[in-house]
C-alpha cells in the first residue's frame, strides 16, 4: 500500500448542511459482466446526490479472463475515467481505481503499480474456486462450511499482511449464498480483522449483498462492530454492475454504519487517504 496516512487537508467536498456521500466501488462494461456507459453511471450518481464516485473495475489477471478486462485495456480504461473526471468536474468528484483479486501467484505488478487513486483488494477465489459465482455453487453441498469460512478469512488475513491494497472489498463475501458457519464468525475472522487494523486498510460497507441471497450488506453487524472496536476506517460502495444499482440502499448502509458508531468515511486521491463526515 503506497499510502494510508490522513492528509488532513480539505477535499473541497465537505458540506455544511449534510455529510459527504462516498461511493468507491463501481464497475464498467469492460469487465464483461456489467453494462452501461461511464456517463450512465455518473448521471445516476449525480441523481443520487453522490459527491465522490469511484470506478474500480475488475483488474486484469492471467486467470478467469471472462470476468475482467484484458491487460491491453488498462490504458484505455484509465484514460476513459480520467476524461470523465474532467468532464464532470464541479458536478461530481470522480476517482479511478481497480478491484484486484487476491489470488496468490496471479497478481500482476502492472496493476499494483498503476497510476490510480486506490486499490480494492478482494477475495473471490479459494484455491481457484469462484465461491461467489452461481455457476460453482454446487461445491457448497456437503462441504465443511466452517472450514470454507476459515480458508476464506485466512486469505483475507494474508491479503492484509501483504500491504498492497487500500480497501478490503466486501469483507464477508463468503456469506453470499447463505451458507453460514456454526462457529461464531467473530472467532473465525479475528486474525483477519487484526491484520486489517495493522495494515492501515479500510473496509467498505458494500450494498451488493442486498441484491444477493444473503439479503444484507457486507460486512455483517458482528464484523462491523469488530472493525469499529479496532478503529478500522470505513468507506462505502454500491458495487454497481448496472447504472440503476448506483446508490442502491445508500441511506440504509449509512444508517447501518452510524448505528455501530461510525460518523466518518475515507476516500483516496493518488493512494493518499482523507476523511469526511458522512
Amino acid at each position: 500500500m503506497k499510502g494510508n496516512k490522513e492528509t488532513g487537508k480539505s477535499t473541497g467536498t465537505e458540506k455544511s448542511d449534510k455529510g459527504v456521500v462516498v461511493d468507491l466501488h463501481n464497475h464498467t462494461a469492460r469487465c464483461n459482466h456489467a453494462e452501461g456507459t461511464l456517463d450512465d453511471y455518473i448521471r445516476r450518481a449525480v441523481e443520487k446526490e453522490i459527491d465522490i464516485f469511484g470506478f474500480s473495475d475488475h483488474a486484469p489477471m492471467d486467470f478467469d479472463p471472462r470476468y475482467r478486462m484484458g491487460f491491453e485495456e488498462m490504458r484505455a480504461y484509465e484514460a476513459d475515467v480520467k476524461r470523465a473526471r474532467e468532464k464532470y468536474a464541479g458536478t461530481i468528484d470522480i476517482r479511478l481505481a481497480y478491484e484486484v483479486d487476491y489470488l496468490p501467484g496471479h497478481i500482476d505488478e502492472r496493476v499494483l503499480e498503476a497510476d490510480v487513486d486506490y486499490l480494492i483488494g478482494s477475495v473471490h477465489f479459494i484455491d481457484k474456486w469462484g465461491f461467489d459465482n452461481p455457476e460453482f455453487i454446487g461445491k457448497y453441498e456437503g462441504a465443511d462450511i466452517d472450514g470454507i469460512w476459515r480458508d476464506y478469512f485466512e486469505l483475507v488475513e494474508k491479503m492484509a499482511k501483504e500491504g498492497k491494497f487500500d480497501i478490503v472489498g466486501h469483507l464477508d463475501l463468503i456469506k453470499v449464498f447463505k451458507y453460514v458457519p456454526k462457529t461464531d464468525v467473530r472467532l473465525i475472522a479475528q486474525n483477519a480483522m487484526d491484520a486489517i487494523k495493522r495494515s492501515g486498510m479500510a473496509i467498505e460497507i458494500n450494498a451488493a449483498g442486498y441484491r444477493k441471497p444473503i439479503g444484507e450488506p457486507y460486512p455483517s453487524r458482528e464484523l462491523l462492530v469488530m472493525a469499529y472496536e479496532r478503529g478500522i476506517p470505513i468507506t462505502f460502495g454500491s458495487d454497481a454492475h448496472k447504472p440503476e444499482q448506483v446508490g442502491y440502499k445508500k441511506e440504509e448502509i449509512a444508517a447501518f454504519a452510524r448505528s455501530v458508531g461510525y460518523t466518518e468515511a475515507v476516500h483516496y486521491i493518488k493512494r493518499e487517504r482523507s476523511t469526511v463526515r458522512f
